[in-house]
């Protein structure tokens, strides 16, 4: 049910999204989603935690991978594994919207603080990187959505060249 939560909430965000077509998608009833979180919010919690695991699990496999353990190659394998993550446009989608419903809404605020606190001391701890190369690393993955979601790489122009300069995608 949590992957059809993902997809749905993915597809129409927060706000846009009831639990009615969670369980209409998922092939169950409302009654059984509401016995499994209290309401839409503690079902989307759950769907913004699931994705920061998810990218906590990407990074740990890019990790794994380094070529060695020079910070700089921990984190380029960190984010060629998560460049490959993002490949899942509603996993993504999960992160964009769970941002945008931060502004407003004080526990998904929360949830997005929690999961980039676990990612960003993960990062930091397994790659070794000084505070301002984690920085650059987070600042380039949030620049790797720009430029996905408005496919920027696969545009002439000086302007998309100068944002994805450097930037690797799948």
């Amino acid at each position: 049910m949590l992957r059809t939560a993902v997809d749905t909430f993915a597809s129409r965000g927060y706000y846009g999204t009831t639990t009615t077509e969670v369980a209409t998608r998922a092939g169950i009833s409302q009654a059984y989603v509401y016995r499994l979180f209290p309401n839409k919010e503690a079902l989307f919690l759950a769907v913004v935690a699931h994705a920061y695991d998810l990218v906590r699990d990407s990074l740990a496999r890019g990790a794994a991978a380094a070529t060695s353990t020079a910070p700089l190659d921990v984190l380029y394998a960190m984010g060629d594994s998560y460049a490959r993550l993002i490949q899942d446009k509603n996993l993504m989608l999960i992160q964009l919207h769970a941002q945008a419903a931060a502004v407003a809404e004080p526990a998904v605020r929360d949830a997005v603080r929690a999961g980039y606190a676990r990612v960003v001391e993960y990062v930091r701890s397994v790659s070794g990187a000084t505070e301002p190369e984690v920085q650059q690393f987070f600042a380039t993955g949030l620049l790797c959505h720009l430029i996905v979601a408005i496919d920027a790489d696969h545009i002439d122009a000086p302007w998309a060249r100068a944002l994805s300069a450097g930037i690797r995608h799948f």
